[in-house]
């Protein structure tokens, strides 16, 4: 699990809460004098350390709160007294609820931890490697995994090359967590067949929508966008479902979004309304790039609200090496929304060769 600065920072501050909170009462009763009563507020020492600390390190400082309120007693003239009594008991009660709430939110900060490192390993393994070189496109790949407390995504990416050319898709399942893995678990593993075996980008469709019907329950959905680009032709054919649309970056200098020309329901969605994907045709010519990208690219917001203008980046995508290029991409977006995404973002740049 990745750990960022402002985690570090919060972590210290936690760490240091309830010593700095038992130095405070202390001045205080001391500044007081005898019969103030602050004493009994030495509890919020433990209870404070129970945010973030391990129940052995709690119970240590458990016996250092009850150690100063007995110094402090004896500064009052409070030892022996029922009161001074009554508040070693409430300290003594505190410290073990808050040993007890330590170790339980250890168990599941553990349980927690392994779930989400399970579905970060099934991630990685389904997500292979793209090939810097691949039919007539040099392609690069960045994923940006979101913070910490996010839950693991279901961003998908596969390209895989065909006698024709090359046929790309790039995706994002509803929902977070191990079952949107295991669901795009299933879209690549159709796409990796049926990009081979079928004749054209609906009949690829067709079987990701099989698949689907096997697994996904009730009004889940898959959005995606599948490229083909052959080797003959300066050509790319797209067949959007439901996905954000690839931005292209022409050789000339000018950007433009391929957006398609009717509405098409996500993967899963198909048999709920009429309305079916249809391939379209862009150009797609030497030098010519595109980049397709997930949700967690265009839906990420500054402080202020505003989502990021990808359209306007676009000058970060001409660097020669697509690699290159793309990598300038994810370090620009964590810098607009000023700290870790709240989404994982998958990008994939296509640069047409010469």
């Amino acid at each position: 699990m990745r750990v960022g600065a402002g985690d570090r920072a919060a972590g210290r501050f936690l760490g240091s809460l309830p010593f700095a909170m038992m130095a405070v009462i202390a001045v205080t009763d001391v500044l007081a004098g005898p019969g103030a009563g602050f004493l009994p507020l030495l509890s919020l020492g433990p209870a404070f350390a129970s945010l973030s600390s391990s129940a052995r390190r709690t119970a240590w400082i458990g016996l250092a709160a009850l150690a100063l309120c007995l110094a402090l007693a004896v500064y009052d003239e409070l030892i022996g007294s029922r009161q001074n009594f009554l508040t070693l008991l409430s300290i003594g009660g505190v410290t073990g609820a808050a040993m007890l709430a330590s170790a339980s939110r250890e168990g599941k900060e553990r349980e927690l931890h392994d779930i989400r490192t399970v579905a970060e390993v099934a991630q990685r393994v389904l997500l292979r490697p793209v090939p810097r070189r691949v039919g007539p496109i040099h392609a690069a790949v960045s994923y940006t995994s979101a913070a910490a407390r996010a839950r693991i995504g279901g961003d998908l990416y596969e390209v895989v090359t065909t006698p024709g050319g090359v046929r790309i898709i790039v995706g994002d399942v509803q929902g977070k967590g191990l079952d949107a893995v295991e669901t795009a678990a299933v879209v690549l593993a159709a796409f990796r067949e049926a990009a081979f075996d079928e004749p054209d980008l609906p009949s690829v469709v067709l079987r990701l929508e099989k698949a689907l019907g096997r697994q996904l329950t009730g009004e889940q959905f898959v959005t995606a966008v599948l490229v083909e680009i052959a080797s003959e032709r300066a050509k790319a054919r797209l067949l959007n479902c439901g996905h954000p649309p690839p931005l292209l970056l022409r050789a000339d200098g000018h950007a433009e979004f391929a957006d398609p020309p009717d509405v098409a329901p996500p993967l899963g969605l198909a048999s709920m309304t009429p309305v079916q994907a249809s391939p379209y045709e862009i150009e797609f010519g030497p030098g010519d790039r595109m980049l397709l990208y997930t949700d967690g690219v265009i839906e990420a917001r500054d402080d202020r609200g505003a989502f990021y203008p990808l359209a306007d980046r676009s000058d970060l995508l001409r660097a020669h090496d697509p690699q290159e290029a793309l990598d300038a991409l994810p370090h620009d977006l964590v810098r607009y929304v000023g700290g870790p995404i709240d989404d994982d973002a998958a990008m994939l740049l296509l640069r047409r060769r010469q």
